[in-house]
């Protein structure tokens, strides 16, 4: 048993993490077979938060994260000046190239999908808002990397990575050259790392033109348009650019 386990808070954890992309929808059964807790403390936990709002339970009798949880987490300070920074250079950006639009954070040695912007004729991705990924998996990541701590460099490039694709790059030589290119370049293009079907086009967000780097945005288009990777980097840039100026005016210090 973990100590985590061992209290109520504990459990409480443990039944929301029992709910993933891959798991959105479980039954009492299942949520217990998921955490390993007792039927009868799953059962009761998950009363609690069904009385909260943090879980609903469909027709079909499953359960599902509630729309408390999502009210909580689209307060995040973290994201939250920085999403409504983001999202107006975002619908620039998607009408100027009507391809999908990412930005996406750090933490740790993952990245977290924290907007997006996608038309009907957009090509289908791996990602969603709220997913995680290892840092190392796609273009928007490798941005991410090449501006963490070296401390998280070395310990991503240290760790055996997945290869998603034939094309992936895992050799941690060849990624650690990679990365310098990508602090020289800005923008980076990632050709089908994550997917055999993409190809995306990446770029810091700074505080500002020369401050630190808080998010990464992205352009993700079909392997069949990769043609088009070289003209999405001007309208890509455009986008960083403005959306860092504003993120240092909303941040300045007031007298």
């Amino acid at each position: 048993m973990s100590t985590t386990r061992s209290t109520a808070a504990g459990k409480v954890l443990e039944v929301l993490a029992a709910f993933d992309r891959e798991h959105p929808s479980q039954t009492l059964s299942e949520i217990a077979q998921r955490t390993g807790l007792a039927l009868s403390t799953t059962h009761r936990v998950v009363a609690e938060l069904a009385g909260w709002g943090a879980l609903e339970r469909g027709e079909d009798g499953a359960w599902h994260v509630g729309l408390r949880l999502w009210e909580i987490a689209a307060g995040c300070p973290r994201t939250q000046i920085l999403r409504d920074v983001a999202l107006p250079f975002m619908q620039d950006l998607y009408e100027a190239t009507h391809e999908n639009v990412q930005l996406a954070v750090r933490e740790g040695t993952e990245l977290v999908f924290v907007e997006r912007i996608a038309g009907h004729r957009s090509v289908e991705l791996l990602t969603s808002v709220g997913t995680r990924f290892p840092i190392g998996s796609t273009g928007m990541g490798r941005v991410l990397l090449a501006h963490a701590p070296v401390d998280i460099q070395d310990e991503v490039l240290r760790a055996p990575m997945r290869a998603w694709t034939p094309h992936t790059v895992t050799d941690p030589k060849t990624l650690r050259a990679q990365l310098d290119r990508i602090r020289r370049e800005q923008v980076f293009v990632s050709d089908r790392q994550l997917s055999e079907s993409t190809v995306a086009v990446a770029a810091p967000v700074r505080i500002g033109r020369s401050g630190p780097v808080s998010a990464a945005l992205g352009i993700v288009i079909a392997t069949r348009s990769a043609n088009r990777a070289r003209g999405l980097r001007e309208p890509l840039l455009r986008a960083v650019r403005g959306i860092s100026d504003e993120l240092a005016r909303r941040t300045r210090p007031t007298d």
